[in-house]
């Protein structure tokens, strides 16, 4: 059955600065339907970071973030928001692509994984995956066109697309087999006369309330899925290096004829996959400037305050509905069917300006250190002149004053420790981090693998036995991140990650300065394997102490089992 769209012409959008008006493609099997939709164009606990030489130059959640200050009132000029009509665009054609050379549209979620499992290098894998994800959409050009920017709608007439990934059998499952808490693991949620619900009685949700509840007309999300399905596990663990930031999941369960969350939009680039059945979504423009890319979610809004949709569709198993942070949406189910979606999202907190919450104060901390200019006193009377109540005055000591201001920021720039930043980032992303779930050859050349057991009375093939010919490789690209404070250089690392988010404290352990630049060298050889010999350390005992280190934490592999 081919997917409803349903699309209202004229659409009325915001009318934004530099805002460009492409289509939304709608992909049928290699065909493109036009949908209008406005492009938003974008131009885009704690230490303070150090700058420090070379060996210590490596270097979340250490450096202090600046808050506003609250008790300043901005005077603003009202803002005039315009209404744009928007005409329809000419059908065009969207080439099909191959997200791996081998996989044809249609091959199995068990099947693609088998076949990822083969490929060497995690950043490809990642890269391989979310193409079969978006397939036929080539990854290049939803990074460019879509992404951050507009909706994004891909029917497939492919009910078994996703099959494998999860399932409302696997839901029943986990609440038979796991510790699933309410509220902690599972939200049981009701949507009606524009008021949004939740019911989540305290304690394991068993199956006997949870079917209840379900049987009663209310929607189930389950929070963290990852926890209990490895499948979803290794889907999102290998997904999460092609964007540099966690990638997390909810799953939905939806029952006949209802809805379970009012309209809102969120904080991450959300990817509705949808597994089973159907439902009927309706997407949202951002309603300003000011909610395009939100750095939080939002409070529920009413009918009546988001305006009409961009884009509404039914869809259907096999589908998969993308759209940005600040687009409201809302989805229910139509009377006839039952729906099952996953939602995968990423790139939270993630932005330019997250990352400059980190480095300014950072920076400023180094220009106080060093240059006297930021330590000179501020002018006696700076206070008859200066603040809101002062705004309107015509006073040439004012503009003095916001001269010298602006050149001190501008000169603060040149004290900004972008790596050392940079590397607060890779920190967070780090802890956030699910560990990696490894293919059965990573298992079995990992310390996972290890023969080491008990027989005989006795612990048997103790001791990893790595020598100067033994060859080894990082267990994932991604999984280990040298940095420094300026003081101690540390190496950071995944493997010991709960699947369960921030379960666990930031992993690390202390690297001796004559072996950064050995663990450097392993960071930059992935995906090759290299001998423990070529290991830049002064002796051959210093190489193999590193590699045992390395291994008996599961940051490295050997090219063939120990």
């Amino acid at each position: 059955m081919r997917p409803t769209v349903f699309v209202t012409e004229p659409t009325l959008l915001w009318a934004l600065p530099e805002t460009t008006l492409p289509i939304m493609w709608a992909v049928y099997r290699g065909t493109t339907r036009a949908i209008p939709a406005a492009e938003l164009s974008l131009n885009e606990k704690k230490r303070p970071l150090k700058v420090s030489p070379k060996k210590k130059k490596l270097k979340e959640n250490d450096v202090a973030t600046a808050k506003p200050n609250k008790s300043v009132v901005i005077k603003k000029k009202p803002k005039k928001l315009v209404k744009t009509v928007i005409k329809g665009e000419p059908l065009e054609r969207v080439p099909q692509t191959k997200p791996c050379e081998d996989n044809e549209e249609g091959t199995s979620f068990n099947a693609v994984l088998a076949d990822l499992a083969k490929v060497n290098n995690s950043r490809d894998r990642a890269s391989k995956l979310f193409q079969w994800l978006i397939h036929p959409v080539p990854a290049k050009d939803f990074f460019r066109d879509t992404w951050e920017k507009k909706p994004l709608l891909i029917p497939r007439q492919n009910p078994d697309y996703y099959n494998g990934l999860f399932s409302t059998a696997e839901f029943d499952r986990i609440l038979r087999e796991d510790d699933v808490q309410y509220g902690v693991n599972l939200d049981v949620t009701s949507y009606t006369n524009g008021k949004r619900d939740t019911h989540n009685p305290p304690g394991r949700a068993l199956p006997f309330s949870v079917w209840d509840f379900y049987s009663s007309g209310c929607s189930l999300r389950m929070l963290n899925p990852q926890a209990f399905s490895s499948t979803v596990w290794n889907f999102l663990s290998i997904l999460q290096e092609q964007f540099g930031s966690m990638a997390g999941a909810n799953v939905y369960l939806t029952p006949p004829g209802t809805q379970g969350f009012a309209p809102h939009y969120d904080d991450i680039e959300a990817f509705v996959v949808q597994l089973e059945g159907k439902k009927h979504w309706r997407v949202y423009n951002p309603r300003s400037l000011e909610e395009v890319l939100p750095v939080t979610s939002s409070p529920n809004f009413s009918q009546s305050e988001i305006g009409s949709p961009v884009l509404e569709v039914v869809l259907e198993a096999g589908d998969l509905l993308y759209f940005p942070r600040g687009f409201i949406h809302q989805g229910d189910c139509l009377p006839n069917s039952h729906s099952l979606h996953v939602t995968v999202s990423s790139f939270q907190r993630n932005s330019w300006g997250d990352l400059l919450a980190k480095l300014v104060p950072a920076a400023l901390g180094v220009a106080m250190e060093e240059d006297v200019e930021y330590r000179q006193g501020l002018p006696l009377d700076y206070l008859t002149y200066m603040g809101v109540q002062n705004s309107d005055k015509e006073d040439p000591r004012r503009e003095k004053f916001l001269s010298r201001m602006g050149g001190l920021m501008n000169k603060l720039a040149g004290y900004a420790p972008v790596d050392a930043a940079v590397d607060e980032k890779a920190k967070e992303f780090l802890h956030d981090c699910l560990p990696p779930a490894l293919t059965p050859e990573e298992q079995a050349s990992s310390v996972q693998g290890s023969s080491t057991r008990w027989g005989n009375g006795r612990p048997l093939n103790v001791g990893a036995n790595i020598n100067s010919q033994t060859r080894v490789q990082l267990i994932r690209a991604g999984c280990a991140r040298l940095c420094s404070d300026g003081e101690v250089i540390e190496l950071y690392y995944t493997t010991d990650n709960s699947r369960v988010y921030h379960k666990e404290e930031l992993k690390s352990f202390e690297i001796k300065t004559e072996c950064a630049d050995a663990v450097e060298f392993l960071i930059h050889a992935y995906p090759k394997f290299v001998s423990v010999r070529s290991i830049p350390c002064d002796s051959v005992a210093e190489r193999i102490a590193l590699a045992e280190l390395l291994f008996e934490k599961g940051i490295i592999r050997t090219a063939e089992p120990l």
